[in-house]
């Protein structure tokens, strides 16, 4: 089981076979259990209570480094007969791990597991088989599916952020352009052309969206330099991903900002001069 948890002993040794056939109490523990119940010394030898059962301690182990196992830290592994003898461990659901040997093929490993398995049921030919595989790949797949539904989410939800943010953009621009109509008069009149009044407010109103893209990268950043801090879940922020959301803000400031930057462009100098 060692090789497929992907853990190394460290102390001690692994369960015996007289230790699964007799359901001895024996345990193999996590390094951070040891740690925790006996500090610096030897754990080797010593006892835990599990329920009301004491098990002795036969060797320690670490944990593979990964999310899911980085928020489980205390575990104790016991044989499974000790566990159906000791801790009423349910026998109705049963869940084996294997692996192939090096050089032998997943499928060839697959039909001696199964021959195996149908004897062990006393399945005759033709029956059914009342077990399941579950390849390692399929769980690939499924977990690929779930992020994959994730990420189509989240992709609709910044799109309606997006246009509601552009939205916002637009009126602001807009209420902008009408406040300082007689500034863009005045400019006309001495001598700006449209294309520099349309350049001004483009570059406003992208400096608008930057601005605001900036701040919320700010307070992403805060956020995942916290949650990595806090739970075992490596968040971070890559610097590709702070590029790309500064561009796409700086795209959205000049497709929100175009018809307000060209309605100023467009006026005419002397009913802007006439506004009050």
């Amino acid at each position: 089981w060692t090789s497929i948890f992907k853990g190394k002993l460290v102390l001690g040794h692994n369960f015996l076979p007289a230790d699964v056939d007799a359901a001895h109490p024996v345990a193999v523990i996590s390094v951070q259990l040891a740690e925790e119940l006996f500090g610096n010394g030897d754990p080797i030898g010593r006892r835990i209570r599990i329920r009301s059962q004491v098990f002795d301690v036969i060797g320690t182990i670490t944990l593979p480094d990964n999310i899911f196992t980085n928020q489980v830290k205390h575990a104790a592994v016991v044989p499974f007969t000790a566990s159906y003898k000791y801790l009423d461990a349910q026998r109705d659901f049963l869940v084996i791990s294997a692996t192939p040997k090096p050089g032998v093929p997943q499928d060839e490993a697959m039909d001696q597991v199964t021959v195996l398995l149908r004897t062990m049921r006393g399945l005759r030919p033709g029956e059914p088989n009342n077990f399941a595989f579950v390849r390692s790949e399929e769980m690939v797949k499924t977990f690929n599916k779930l992020t994959g539904v994730f990420f189509v989410v989240m992709l609709a939800l910044s799109s309606v952020g997006l246009m509601v943010g552009g939205v916002g953009v637009i009126a602001i621009m807009m209420i902008a352009v009408t406040e300082r109509t007689r500034e863009i008069g005045i400019r006309k009149a001495l001598g700006a052309t449209q294309r520099e009044i349309l350049w001004q407010f483009l570059i406003e109103a992208v400096t608008v969206t930057v601005i605001g893209a900036a701040i919320g990268m700010i307070l992403g950043g805060a956020g995942a330099f916290i949650g990595a801090a806090t739970t075992p879940i490596p968040a971070r922020v890559p610097l590709f991903a702070v590029l790309a959301a500064l561009g796409m803000a700086a795209f959205a400031g000049v497709v929100f900002g175009l018809w307000p930057a060209w309605r100023a462009a467009r006026m005419d100098p002397v009913e802007a001069l006439r506004y009050e």
